[in-house]
């Protein structure tokens, strides 16, 4: 799969991984990972670019004596996931197109 697709899908499986409820970097992995195989390393990036774009926020809390981030999805997140849901659409008809069986007459 292209880069730039990929990357795309991944940022927008972050955020649902987090819509529900707030999560931090080891469960996100978990929670995705019967979906879509990705790693702490490929994650930790995903997240500060999220934050950056103002799609997620970040807060500090203590967890069995060491600090935790936890990753909360804003409005403009849930935004995100919407607009995804109306791409989808789109692609989904692309898929359809090119994975059509040719009718012969």
């Amino acid at each position: 799969m292209e880069n730039q697709m990929k990357r795309g899908l991944l940022d927008v499986c972050v955020l649902a991984a987090i819509k529900i409820e707030d999560s931090y970097g080891y469960q996100i992995v978990k929670d995705m990972s019967s979906f879509v195989e990705i790693s702490e390393s490929t994650l930790y990036p995903i997240l500060r670019r999220l934050e950056n774009q103002q799609l997620l926020t970040v807060r500090t809390a203590e967890h069995n004596g060491r600090l935790r981030k936890y990753y909360h999805i804003t409005p403009a997140g849930l935004d995100r996931l919407k607009a995804f849901e109306e791409e989808w659409k789109e692609l989904k008809q692309i898929y359809e197109f090119v994975t059509r069986e040719e009718k012969h007459e």
